[in-house]
């Protein structure tokens, strides 16, 4: 059985990590930092983007994978996956020049919790339906 559904949004999902990835390593480059922030904002934002979102996508698009695996509705898999694409996105824009609150970083969190809690609780009532 394939898995298109959760093929596409990790494939998306890979290319953002990517960006992300390319960002802070950019920032090394020009800023000749090797490790660590070298006491820069835009270092120390563009590390916790990047970790941030290894902390969470992962999850996520586990939680996404078994529910196609348990056969979930494509029109509802498509919705969390483009969620998450959201708020991964408004994360990395909201956090990406400022430690400050913003609203983007607020959205993103917020929407990646969201689809987190969403998906778990698919899984949860599919285990106790069966």
């Amino acid at each position: 059985m394939g898995l298109p559904i959760t093929a596409l949004y990790a494939g998306i999902m890979s290319l953002i990590f990517i960006a992300l990835s390319a960002r802070v390593v950019a920032l090394r480059v020009k800023n000749r930092v090797p490790i660590g922030t070298g006491g820069r904002q835009a270092m120390e934002c563009a590390i916790r983007v990047h970790a941030n979102f290894a902390e969470y996508v992962p999850l996520a698009l586990l939680l996404l994978m078994l529910c196609e695996i348990h056969q979930g509705a494509p029109r509802m898999l498509h919705s969390y996956g483009i969620a998450l694409i959201i708020a991964r996105i408004a994360h990395a824009w909201g956090l990406g020049t400022t430690i400050r609150p913003t609203p983007g970083r607020f959205i993103g969190a917020t929407l990646t919790w969201l689809v987190i809690l969403g998906l778990a609780a698919i899984n949860i009532l599919y285990y106790l339906r069966h």
